[in-house]
């Protein structure tokens, strides 16, 4: 029979609501449905799934597999784990297709599925926008596959394990602070800091999807004080910090400053470009300039793409890049491994990064241009004037000559630095930050930020 998805959950980059309320058991039962009959009419049969350590995702994995099922698909189970398991299962055992019941880092409230086709079937890649709406609209129009399926089980965590030790070419032990924040990464970081050289110490690597200690997200600085204060305590060359399903990485020197999702990038091309010179390197656009200038100093190609992890994977595959990323943290390695964003395998090539350079990660952090900028400010506005307002600043912009970049909505650069505006892929808000040398400077960027926002009734809030 038809079903409808609450339309709030259908996002640009995967589906994701708050439980019991726009997101039900239910959706899970046509999502299986739905990507099950996408999948095969796209070709494939094999499908890996994979669930995320929020309280009700087993009852969603349950009932998106039975969706599965009635497809005709063959299902594999590959458990509790974080997304990027799931990414790798995919890629590993030649599925046709993966889904993930994930909430990633939203509220303990909320959860959600990521989606992937192999890139061998038509559409392949990961499902976003276009896609995930015709998702909905088969569910609509009920025009469900109809077939007998079969599925498995399979521990996967072992050989993810050692797929990312083979690429740790460490030489010097150090001693590292893993916060886990109570996600599904947990186990698997367990397992991975047993074979790993050096000294480690896990926090919260329990997985409980009520996040009893923080917030596990860290892109949001308070949510790295127990890291800080773990790796003064221990006196650690580095902390490293997951989301909730370990897609997205966040870190703290040995001094217990942020080093954030540009820098680290950064950090990791100084090694990518010497075994791939010339190569493109990819961040979004809300990253620091100094990023892309050094990216251009090291003989790369810095490219400005579109935020959105989904957006960023397509991009890699059009110019063939090694090393992409986003200020929230998602690092994607082609470089020796499947491009996808795994932020435990970038935490391992980040720790070995450090070893074999005999360099801390806070001499690589005060190695960049150390700039003043503002946090992502977010700020609400009717969905139907967001695009709107970011189309009329760029129109005036363009006619005073401005030097503008509209890659994702606008990105300005003038001589005390850039700022940006561009609307939410997939809320009724806003995102705006600026970036420069001097506080000065930073100031007449915000001002002038606020007189375009102004010419468009819009306020912006203070920073």
């Amino acid at each position: 029979m038809p079903h409808i998805f609450d339309p709030t959950i259908i996002r640009e980059y995967d589906i994701r609501g708050i439980v019991g309320k726009s997101l039900h058991i239910e959706d899970a039962l046509a999502l299986g449905k739905a990507f099950g009959s996408m999948v095969a009419r796209a070709g494939g049969k094999r499908i890996a799934v994979g669930y995320d350590g929020r309280t009700h995702s087993p009852a969603f994995e349950e009932q998106l597999v039975k969706g599965l099922l009635s497809t005709g698909a063959q299902v594999e189970r590959i458990g509790l784990g974080p997304s990027p398991m799931l990414y790798f299962a995919a890629a590993h055992t030649h599925a046709d297709a993966g889904i993930m019941v994930t909430g990633s880092h939203n509220p303990s409230d909320q959860n959600g599925f990521k989606m992937l086709l192999a890139k061998n079937l038509p559409g392949g890649g990961p499902i976003y926008g276009d896609a995930i709406k015709k998702l909905a609209a088969i569910a609509a129009a009920d025009d469900f596959v109809s077939g007998t399926g079969s599925v498995s089980t399979s521990d996967i965590r072992d050989t993810y394990v050692e797929r990312m030790l083979k690429d740790y070419q460490g030489t010097q032990d150090l001693t590292v602070v893993w916060d886990c924040g109570n996600g599904a990464g947990g186990e698997v970081v367990e397992k991975l800091t047993a074979k790993l050289p050096g000294k480690h110490i896990l926090l919260f690597a329990d997985i409980d999807g009520r996040f009893p200690n923080h917030h596990p997200d860290p892109t949001e600085a308070h949510n790295l004080i127990d890291l800080q204060k773990a790796v003064a305590e221990h006196k650690a060359d580095l902390g490293i910090a997951f989301d909730g399903d370990a897609d997205r990485i966040g870190a703290v020197d040995g001094l217990g400053r942020i080093v954030a999702g540009d820098q680290l990038l950064a950090i990791y091309a100084s090694e990518v470009l010497k075994t791939h010179p010339g190569a493109a390197i990819i961040a979004d656009v809300k990253a620091s300039q100094v990023l892309f200038d050094r990216v251009a100093a090291l003989g790369g190609k810095p490219v400005m793409g579109k935020t959105g992890h989904s957006l960023i994977k397509v991009k890699m595959a059009e110019t063939n890049s090694p090393l992409a990323g986003e200020m929230s943290g998602h690092i994607f390695f082609a470089d020796k491994y499947y491009g996808f964003d795994d932020a435990i395998y970038s935490g391992v090539r980040l720790v070995s990064l450090l070893s074999a350079s005999g360099r801390s990660l806070a001499a690589w952090r005060d190695d960049l241009p150390q700039t003043i900028n503002t946090p992502e400010l977010r700020f609400p506005i009717d969905e139907a004037r967001k695009f709107a307002v970011v189309d009329e600043v760029k129109a005036r912009l363009q006619k005073a000559q401005a030097k503008v970049n509209d890659t994702d909505g606008v990105r300005v650069l003038t001589e005390d630095g850039w700022w940006l505006l561009r609307a939410s892929n997939t809320q009724a808000v806003l995102v705006a930050r600026a970036e420069s040398q001097t506080e000065e400077g930073l100031a007449r960027l915000k001002a002038q930020l606020a007189d375009e926002l102004k010419a468009s009734n819009v306020v912006l809030p203070a920073a």
